[in-house]
């Protein structure tokens, strides 16, 4: 497995972007929230580019690690989180708003749970 410190580094950034996503969607309430409003579409872009960022980040994690690290969190659905990235990357125009919104509701705060336990099972 590659240097714990460097990848506990790297899980500390995706965190930290992870955690940005409950806060630009404090006031949504629903997918349409996403719409109806420039404001809305920015939290939108936003997140996108950081689920985006995320997915690309455990892509990468997950081949220095040789599927070893990942493995040990079944609590997530991994390839959904690496799968989501190219979803949006290569289909941004017809991103599914109720999918995006389901994610920030409910896999993000798994996530992001998931993410900080991994980081001190790392010290």
């Amino acid at each position: 497995m590659p240097d714990r410190a460097l990848l506990r580094e790297r899980l500390e950034s995706v965190l930290e972007a992870l955690e940005r996503i409950p806060r630009r969607c404090a006031d949504i309430r629903s997918a349409g929230d996403f719409t109806k409003s420039e404001q809305g579409k920015e939290r939108l872009d936003g997140i996108c580019m950081v689920l985006i960022a995320v997915g690309e980040a455990f892509k990468r994690i997950d081949r220095k690690t040789e599927g070893k690290l990942l493995a040990g969190y079944p609590e997530v659905e991994w390839a959904g989180v690496k799968g989501v990235r190219d979803v949006i990357a290569h289909g941004y125009f017809e991103v599914d708003v109720e999918e995006v919104f389901s994610i920030c509701q409910t896999d993000v705060p798994v996530l992001i749970k998931t993410v900080r336990r991994m980081i001190e099972d790392l010290r």
